[in-house]
């Protein structure tokens, strides 16, 4: 039931803790969308190659910058991809010299530009017992790519097979669970005491796998983790609402261009960074816990990061439906913007 009786909100500036920047002509277009609202992201480093060493993620940090508008209040959190061959100590130097916050495990074939990602999970044990002893934060793609396991139980048997033996062999190790996408993922981070946090993503909280299929394919809903059942989209609005501080946004906004998406092997990924807040606040609204989203996008993740609330604030007004615009434009052609299928009320004002 909505909150009849707040039609204005103002919370502390949120952070996007899982964002895809890419690079070239599309970081060009969308970095400026993720400034306008957010005051820190975490970067993901699946570009074409991958961002595997300190130097690269460097460099890939002063690009972002290079593109922002001037005076943005904007800072990028970078991460290193980690491959099997991935170098301890490097990652250790980077870390130290605040370069890169976190390291991100894609298991190989996961999602978009994870082919050099991980096939054999013991091989990174070594650099994961160095992060754990530095304090350094793992994100993971928790998903498996068996081809015999139906996409929608990946991310179960991903806990399984993968989380729960990394979590047994270094259990030090402080891990985040991205855009997870069922119940069987709440339950296990809820479960979880110490060491163990989760992102979700805003098009997970409103779309389940009706909206991808029935009535029609819409490519532009499909992503990876893929959109499961509505309980388990109902199990994510439950844990996002509840003030839990293991559950914070990462909005996972990866852009491609229409072509891309429109093709018989369509590309992965939502492109929400326009409309991310008025979209979870119509969903906070209709929870009934408006006064929990400062939680969720503003304080939960900087906690699990160790990193200090931002000062500044962001005002929100509910009112007459906002108009986002369908599609952004790039150098590289469209980019669809996520639509919720629902009128937005709620307008970012400052």
């Amino acid at each position: 039931m909505k909150d009849a009786n707040l039609t204005r909100l103002t919370i502390r500036r949120p952070d996007d803790w899982h964002l895809h920047l890419r690079d070239d002509a599309m970081l060009a277009a969308v970095a400026p969308q993720s400034a306008a609202h957010f005051a820190r992201a975490i970067v993901m480093p699946n570009l074409v190659p991958p961002v595997v060493t300190g130097a690269q993620a460097a460099a890939y940090r002063d690009r972002i910058r290079a593109v922002l508008p001037a005076g943005a209040d904007f800072t990028p959190l970078m991460t290193l991809y980690l491959t099997e061959d991935t170098d301890p100590a490097d990652l250790a130097q980077a870390h130290a010299a605040g370069i890169a916050v976190a390291a991100k495990l894609y298991p190989a074939g996961a999602t978009t530009n994870s082919a050099s990602g991980v096939r054999d999970f013991e091989r990174i044990r070594p650099v994961l017992e160095k992060m754990a002893e530095i304090g350094m934060i793992l994100c993971v793609h928790g998903e498996v790519t068996d081809p015999d396991i139906d996409i929608f139980d990946r991310e179960a048997v991903f806990i399984d097979r993968v989380l729960r033996p990394i979590r047994r062999w270094v259990p030090d190790l402080r891990i985040v669970m991205e855009h997870v996408t069922t119940a069987d993922a709440v339950d296990y981070v809820r479960d979880t005491h110490r060491n163990l946090a989760a992102t979700i993503t805003t098009h997970h909280l409103i779309i389940n796998r009706n909206h991808i299929l029935a009535g029609g394919i819409r490519p532009h809903y499909y992503c990876l983790p893929v959109a499961k059942r509505e309980s388990h989209r109902i199990a994510l609005v439950q844990a996002a609402v509840s003030g839990d501080p293991r559950f914070f946004l990462g909005t996972d906004s990866a852009p491609h261009v229409d072509a891309a998406k429109l093709q018989p092997c369509g590309c992965a990924g939502v492109f929400s960074a326009p409309n991310t807040l008025s979209c979870l606040a119509e969903v906070f609204d209709v929870a009934g816990r408006l006064r929990k989203l400062e939680a969720f996008v503003a304080l939960n993740g900087a906690q699990f990061y160790g990193l200090t609330p931002n000062a500044a604030t962001v005002t929100l007004v509910k009112g007459t439906p906002v108009d986002y615009p369908a599609q952004i434009t790039t150098a590289e052609g469209p980019v669809t913007v996520f639509d919720p299928g629902f009128p937005l009320h709620w307008r970012v004002e400052g």
